[in-house]
Parts: C-alpha cells; structure tokens; sequence
C-alpha cells in the first residue's frame, strides 16, 4: 500500500515544522519546495524538516534539501532535519542517501522535534 506524498505545517516555538511523508522524488520535490519558499516568505527563518515518514528519496528531493539550506543560509536562519537512526535495518532512507551523496555534513541533523526545538545554534555558514 503506497504512502501518499503529505506535508503538513506547525510552529512550535520559534521554529517553523513541517512534517513530511510518502516519497520525495521528482514529482513531490516541487511541492516540498514551494512549502519552504512559503515559510521563508512569512517570516520564518527557523525551519525543521521532519523527514522521518520520508520513505524514499531520489536526487530531486536532495536537490530540494540542498536549496532550502541555500535559501535559509541567504536569510541567516537555520535548517535542522529530522532523520531518525533506527539502525541499518530500518534506518532513515533520506539519512543514508544523504551519506552516500556526501552532503549529510551540510544539515543540522536531529533524531526527533523535542531534540531539535531544545537547543540553539549558531546560523548555518560555509
């Protein structure tokens, strides 16, 4: 049974959440993009993208992942994934794409919202 592509938007705090699901690929990168363009556009440059429903993801939705860090590093904001370590079995899709692409050094990458809210960080840089 197919997950359908969601995401769905909460503020907790400070930070903007948006909470995705279903497969983030070519045809539902758009969608997560515009979404993250929205929340900059309102005035939020504290984003978390929850990724841990994300059960497949091609180079189009790390294209997208790439860019909203771009656009919140413009905005001297800052970009926190949640990408869940389940281990190797059921681990995080997104998390080990990311690590085979090389680029999972580039986000701010957290097991869950609660851990991702509690603290502050420096604003995304190089």
């Amino acid at each position: 049974m197919a997950v359908a592509f969601k995401v769905t938007g909460v503020e907790q705090g400070e930070w903007a959440v948006l909470r995705v699901s279903g497969e983030l690929d070519l045809m539902t990168s758009p969608v997560l993009r515009q979404r993250v363009h929205d929340v900059v556009a309102e005035g939020h440059h504290g984003l978390i993208l929850d990724l841990s429903e994300v059960f497949f993801c091609d180079s189009s939705g790390v294209g997208v992942l790439v860019a909203a860090r771009r656009l919140i590093r413009s905005c001297q904001g800052r970009l926190r994934l949640i990408l869940p370590d389940r281990g190797a079995d059921e681990g995080s899709h997104v998390n080990r794409v990311l690590g085979a692409l090389g680029v999972r050094r580039l986000f701010d990458v957290r097991p869950d919202v609660e851990s991702a809210t509690a603290d502050e960080a420096d604003p995304l840089s190089a």
